[in-house]
């Protein structure tokens, strides 16, 4: 295959991916992401080129095969295209129909389509199903479209165009001055100025830096990056690519949990791609840039989120975190400077480069820009990934995008932030979503799961598994964090047991801002908010434990077994 050399054989290769797709040609897209695996989407895909090859219409009609599309829920997805009817929950026995009567005959099949339960219809289009009608998928919407082993797929929509715009055009401080406008805020937990974190590795003056992508996602209910990494790793490396350039990159890394096997696939096929059309090595477009992308696979620890334990465990070592006396952008990977954001922030930066900070910036909110992809999973009727702007409430989330409370029970909470964020009740329902409000409340962003919980979730029993989960994924190396979340978990283990007492209670908030402020990384300093946040928001569950030895919501057994006795 030729090499792409420059910016306009780049485009003229563009231009040869569109025309090759007729417009006129019918499509389905059928989601294969993760979700839709485990429901079989890939007999869904055999069966459905099997028919279409039977009723002699195999070469009419185009079965493409795409990354997640979000409604997890509704899974296995079809999407026929160019009408964009969205079938639903699509099974074998569904496949006949679907192109004889569909495909041959324009006929919808109502029992595939979404119903409404508000307004007790059949909902034919995509696009008007409430669940996708309210969001803003800029980032996240691209992977119902593409093939993500097509490089051409993503070049044919516009992909490269951004890196082609910077090689040809920009010095790299005007790629960093238009991250800084843009105020992208990294969206892997901590909410760092991107810009910045750019600005302070390219001033450093080195041979080697490096860039890293962290897709080592780890948190109970949240599979955002998985799914933008399986289907759309292009919009990833490109992002990567930009940042390389920016702060005088020749190397990338992806570090990504070996219990990905599809992401892992998906990119390493991304990668070989990029390299044999010439946009990955040497002299990139003509360029002179430089640059080349690894993959790194971790074992699973939760503490390898953790950016020098990350790095640690690329190197070879223990992943477990280090002291950060020096900041990353001067001392990083193998002592390099080093800039490392995680795979939604880095898919964000092509859409920056393409529409300009401003267009950016007039997403979201003055201070958390912007759009968001949220894991939303829990007692709520419509689970999986969603993408919003910031500054959305809580609310519209679960309520108009999520449909509610499964089973039309009460809300109680919701968790946002992962295992280390906060629960946040039902009064606050109507608070924005973004990183200083979240905060406010006692949670936090994190990476994007939004946990939903209803009236019959034990609050208590909550903070528990969530000190469980973190005492098992701390590395050890800090006193406070070790030996702190272990004895917290004794102690909310006694009161979920009936034997607490209410200097326990006393004990809890005595001990967490010592794990927090002690503690080296973000495990430790973030783990007790599960804590804290129950016991300021559902204390009186708490007391009703210890002195009632009842658990209002029936989850704790021995308490639950000594009421009914």
């Amino acid at each position: 295959m030729k090499k792409i050399e420059n910016a306009a054989q780049l485009d003229a290769y563009r231009q040869d991916c569109v025309a090759e797709r007729d417009p006129d040609r019918a499509l389905i897209a059928v989601c294969t992401g993760t979700g839709c695996q485990a429901h079989g989407c890939d007999n869904v895909v055999e069966g459905l080129r099997r028919e279409l090859a039977a009723a002699g219409l195999d070469d009419k009609v185009e079965v493409k095969t795409t990354g997640c599309h979000g409604y997890c829920e509704k899974g296995p997805l079809a999407v026929i295209r160019p009408e964009g009817i969205l079938y639903q929950r699509v099974k074998e026995k569904h496949l006949a129909d679907i192109v004889a009567k569909t495909i041959a005959k324009g006929e919808v099949l109502d029992k595939l389509l979404f119903f409404d339960p508000a307004t007790k219809a059949r909902i034919k289009l995509e696009k008007d199903v409430p669940f996708y009608k309210l969001q803003e998928r800029l980032v996240f919407g691209d992977n119902a479209y593409i093939d993500p082993r097509s490089i051409e797929d993503y070049i044919g929509i516009g992909g490269y165009k951004a890196l082609a715009k910077v090689l040809a055009g920009m010095a790299a401080a005007e790629v960093v001055a238009e991250v800084q406008a843009a105020d992208l805020r990294g969206r892997g937990g901590g909410g760092f100025p991107t810009g910045r974190k750019w600005a302070a590795a390219a001033r450093v003056e080195s041979e080697v830096k490096y860039v890293i992508c962290n897709a080592d996602e780890g948190d109970p209910g949240a599979y955002m990056d998985r799914s933008l990494l399986e289907g759309n790793p292009h919009a990833i490396i490109e992002g990567m690519m930009i940042g390389a350039f920016a702060i005088g990159a020749t190397a990338g890394y992806v570090y990504v949990r070996n219990e990905y096997p599809q992401a892992v696939r998906n990119l390493q096929c991304a990668l070989d791609r990029a390299r044999e059309l010439g946009l990955l090595g040497a002299n990139i477009l003509g360029s002179g840039f430089n640059f080349d992308i690894h993959i790194s696979k971790g074992g699973g620890a939760f503490v390898c989120g953790e950016s020098s334990a990350l790095i640690a465990s690329i190197e070879g070592e223990v992943g477990e975190p280090r002291a950060k006396h020096i900041h990353m952008a001067e001392s990083g990977l193998w002592g390099k400077p080093t800039v490392l954001n995680n795979v939604e922030t880095w898919a964000n930066v092509p859409l920056i480069i393409n529409r300009g900070a401003a267009w950016y910036k007039g997403l979201g909110t003055e201070k958390s820009t912007g759009t968001k992809i949220f894991s939303l999973v829990g007692k709520v009727k419509n689970t999986g990934l969603v993408e919003v702007p910031m500054g959305i409430s809580l609310r519209e989330i679960i309520f108009d995008i999520g449909g509610g409370i499964a089973k039309n029970r009460a809300f109680k909470a919701v968790q946002t932030g992962g295992p280390s964020g906060g629960c946040i009740p039902a009064e606050h329902l109507d608070m924005p979503v973004d990183f200083d409000a979240l905060a406010e409340l006692g949670s936090m962003m994190g990476s994007g799961g939004m946990i939903v919980m209803d009236d019959q979730t034990c609050m208590v029993d909550v903070a528990k598994y969530f000190v469980g989960f973190l005492k098992g994924e701390s590395c050890g190396k800090c006193t406070t964090c070790r030996e702190g979340l272990q004895r917290m978990y004794e102690i909310l283990d006694k009161i979920t047991s009936g034997t607490g007492t209410p200097a326990d209670l006393e004990l809890l908030e005595e001990m967490a801002p010592v794990i927090q402020q002690a503690s080296m990384c973000g495990l430790g300093k973030t783990a007790p908010n599960p804590v804290l946040s129950t016991l300021r928001y559902f204390r009186d569950e708490y007391l009703a434990h210890i002195n009632e030895k009842r658990c209002p919501a029936g989850v704790c057994k021995a308490l639950s077994a000594a009421t009914q006795a």
